[in-house]
């Protein structure tokens, strides 16, 4: 039986649709084994509408250690998804290091000033071969920083669907390295779906990369309301085991473990 996990789950906490505990109820419906919340923080950019408020951390903190302590239907795991800012490593750690997390899942959401998931105007009059490369030298950083145990939405700069003129395979070739050098795992990430783009994650086409490169791998919902819990992960289930997947991450206590993926 396969062995379900999501670890991208927003609640009211950040800019999620509901608590916690609703949350779990949709997770054990699912059919998910291991849930973990992973809310937005930014310690840079100020005050951000889809972001925690960094006063309610030690909040957040005691609530999910609480559930996953108590929780006995299903394994309940603490994370944060963490934007990076080139440079600001040493106070991301700092702020990451004294938390008790199981995991840490880093974000490039910023280049510059705005966030690329912001408008679809922000791609409007830029060269988009550019823009990916920039994109994923960004994300190549955030990989080598040692910050992070998952990379988030690796090519969430695919969100509006501007395509670039060059093949971008080997922006993808060289993240994957990346990745497995610092050994970093990804996610395939379904809320692509919903989204502009129409389709997961890290573009589908280019899966078999990562497995080439010896990458590890979860699937997550990053969902932002308890219906969108394990959504389409079947299909994503179903390209990893196209690309040669036979192992997916788990994680406690910032240590990653393989299960097999008996797909």
């Amino acid at each position: 039986m396969l062995y379900k996990t999501d670890y991208h789950i927003h609640t009211l906490y950040s800019d999620g649709k509901a608590t916690p505990e609703e949350n779990i109820e949709a997770a054990i419906s699912a059919g998910i084994r291991e849930i973990g919340f992973s809310e937005h923080v930014n310690l840079i950019s100020g005050k951000q509408d889809w972001c925690m408020d960094i006063s309610k951390v030690p909040a957040y903190i005691s609530h999910i250690k609480f559930l996953r302590k108590t929780e006995k239907r299903i394994k309940v795991r603490l994370g944060l998804e963490v934007d990076y800012f080139a440079g600001k490593e040493n106070l991301l750690y700092e702020f990451i290091n004294k938390l008790g997390l199981d995991y840490v899942i880093g974000s490039v959401h910023y280049m510059g000033e705005t966030t690329v998931d912001s408008s679809p105007e922000y791609y409007e009059g830029k060269n988009i071969d550019d823009l990916y490369e920039s994109y994923f030298n960004i994300v190549n950083e955030a990989v080598a920083s040692g910050l992070f145990d998952i990379i988030a939405h690796c090519d969430l700069v695919r969100i509006y669907n501007f395509k670039p003129l060059r093949d971008p395979e080997s922006l993808y070739r060289n993240l994957a390295k990346v990745m497995s050098k610092h050994d970093v795992a990804f996610e395939i990430n379904t809320n692509g779906r919903n989204r502009p783009v129409g389709d997961f994650y890290p573009d589908r086409r280019f899966l078999r990369i990562f497995n080439e490169e010896n990458v590890t791998v979860c699937v997550n919902s990053d969902s932002h309301m308890p219906s969108r819990i394990g959504q389409y992960f079947d299909e994503a289930y179903g390209l990893l085991k196209e690309a040669g997947y036979k192992e997916m991450a788990v994680f406690s206590n910032r240590v990653r473990f393989l299960v097999p993926a008996e797909f």
